[in-house]
């Protein structure tokens, strides 16, 4: 067992006795866990310092703009409205459905604020989804825009809701809502509740692969975690740099565009409830496109975006690049899909002076378990980084044993970030959760500086003729090639060595690269047992989830559909 990769000199410097990471041991759920002792103890207590922030730009939305000062009356009123109005109390749910509005930010807030559990439900998802999801949480309001209400209308007969507000849905309600606007008008202040760290905060349902989506139950200590976990990883960043901490509140205010959507554990923890804690301007996408994003880093001085390697990709090799000033950018970092390593020299490349990050979490911990930054990343471009501080962590194999320092194994993660199971799912958090460590199903290794690589998905992992295949491998291999935009590899199933490798391409714009010539590409770097036997071109993007994670299951049906594929254009 890792109980916590030795801290170097700045991390040792930065949670000592006094510092602003120091750590102390807590008793949670039964079992002692370090925690940050300088954290948040609930939202309500991380949106009360948004008043400090006064008149600064908060959110900006296409030509809305709200300040802080505005955004903290706004939210004070529904949260008034949703225990006046619909006598909403602390441990009942709140559902909201949206795409990335305001009026989202608005209702997390308002919501957790006032105790209920905030219910973020995926916007892509269909009607029946959407039902589900709501009668398994038990929601007793749901906050949803026109398009969410209209996909729901034939399933609201099932639904056990008591109330539905419904944002930007013109000038007459669809019939059965209420106009969320209306909510606004109660002006004063929060109503008073009792929040603890370890009470309910969130219920996130998971994407998966298989079944019905699982709601991870998230406290507010799991989310004002994060908020330090984050700062720190920045923290060390600039002393590992040679640079000084900023004296508290000198620090310049970040411009930070928001390009993944608030419903996931990213959005939400990571950037929502971040910038709003550390004063920063948020600018909201109605949906990713590429020129657009650069657009709005030009017009609004954006100085933080990526959060999903392909957005940061499609920017970099976006035809019109240089016709933007994108000079303001100091910072691209991303997780929830693997990245090439290449990615880090492309960015250094092309944004001189902004610093490229990776990171790795989970739904499960509630965003942030390891970062690598800057200088580290650079030379560890294919490292997840160092664990954070406050997280014990484990490498196991098949019979739950421990493997030596550098061998491969599942990774089990312990902290105060790690959400409290499933809601509504005792089988489910028995299999994952259990003597306060979670059993992720990622296949890992450390190397001898304590810095963290994920290998794949223990279930997704190929095994060719009794060989272990791990995916992430060969898909660095094809990023390498520099007509590769982006890369998924999949098993094929065969009858003999019981899998193949197969991989989706997509080609870059103007590229020309063959099937044959990316085999010979990876049989270069790759022993031959990791060559893909066969490779599909295409110029579409691959398949994402709203998280970023390419969506393997809908690739294997290319191969065992025998689909048309996009013609090769050339050998290499």
């Amino acid at each position: 067992m890792i109980d916590r990769c030795e801290l170097d000199l700045e991390g040792a410097a930065l949670t000592a006795p006094g510092a602003p990471f120091e750590m102390e041991e807590k008793c949670i759920r039964g079992v002692a866990t370090r925690a940050w002792k300088n954290a948040p103890p609930s939202l309500r207590a991380v949106f009360e310092t948004s008043r400090n922030h006064g008149d600064l730009p908060f959110l900006v939305f296409e030509e809305e703009r709200l300040s802080y000062a505005e955004h903290y009356r706004r939210t004070a009123a529904l949260a008034r409205a949703l225990v006046r109005r619909f006598g909403i109390v602390k441990g009942e749910r709140v559902a909201i459905a949206m795409r990335n509005f305001p009026e989202w930010s608005l209702s997390f807030w308002a919501a957790a604020s006032v105790g209920a559990i905030v219910v973020p439900l995926n916007a892509w998802m269909t009607g029946a989804e959407l039902e589900y999801c709501l009668k398994d949480s038990g929601a007793r309001l749901l906050i949803a825009d026109a398009e969410r209400a209209e996909r729901l209308a034939p399933h609201l007969a099932a639904l056990p809701l008591d109330a539905r507000l419904v944002v930007r849905a013109g000038r007459t309600p669809p019939p059965g809502w209420r106009a969320f606007a209306e909510m606004l008008d109660d002006i004063g202040p929060l109503p008073e509740v009792a929040i603890d760290p370890e009470d309910d905060a969130t219920i996130f349902y998971t994407s998966g692969t298989t079944g019905k989506p699982k709601g991870a139950l998230g406290t507010h200590r799991n989310i004002c975690t994060n908020l330090l976990s984050g700062a720190y990883a920045r923290a060390r960043s600039l002393l590992r740099r040679g640079e000084s901490l900023p004296v508290p509140g000198t620090a310049p205010k970040a411009a930070t565009l928001l390009s993944v959507p608030l419903f996931h554990a990213t959005g939400c923890h990571s950037v929502l409830c971040g910038n709003l804690y550390a004063g920063n301007k948020l600018v909201l996408m109605y949906r990713w496109d590429p020129e657009r994003a650069m657009q709005l880093i030009e017009r609004e001085r954006i100085t933080s975006f990526g959060h999903v390697p392909s957005m940061a990709w499609q920017v970099i090799e976006h035809p019109n690049f240089a016709r933007y000033d994108l000079s303001s950018v100091e910072s691209i970092a991303y997780g929830g899909a693997p990245a090439a390593p290449e990615l880090v020299a492309r960015i250094k490349a092309s944004f001189p002076k902004a610093m490229p990050g990776n990171g790795y979490g989970l739904t499960e911990t509630s965003s942030v378990t390891s970062q690598n930054l800057a200088e580290d990343y650079q030379r560890k471009p294919d490292s997840a980084g160092l664990v954070i501080p406050v997280c014990d962590v484990r490498v196991v194999d098949a019979a739950g044993e421990d493997v030596p320092q550098g061998g491969v194994g599942e990774l089990w993660v312990k902290g105060p970030n790690v959400v409290k199971g499933y809601w509504n799912n005792p089988e489910a958090t028995a299999a994952s959760f259990g003597g306060g460590w979670l059993r992720t199903g990622d296949l890992v290794r450390f190397d001898e500086e304590g810095f963290l690589y994920i290998l794949d998905r223990a279930k997704d992992m190929l095994i060719r003729g009794g060989e272990n295949v791990y995916c992430v491998e060969v898909e660095d291999a094809l990023y390498s090639h520099p007509a590769v935009m982006d890369a998924a590899v999949v098993g094929i199933p065969h009858r003999v060595l019981g899998e193949e490798v197969g991989a989706v391409v997509q080609v870059k714009p103007g590229a020309s690269i063959g099937e044959d010539a990316l085999r010979r590409h990876v049989a270069e770097r790759l022993a031959a047992f990791k060559v893909p036997s066969r490779i599909v071109l295409r110029d579409a993007p691959l398949p994402r989830n709203a998280n970023g994670k390419i969506l393997k299951r809908e690739l294997r049906v290319v191969f065992s559909a025998d689909l048309p594929v996009r013609p090769s254009t050339g050998s290499g």
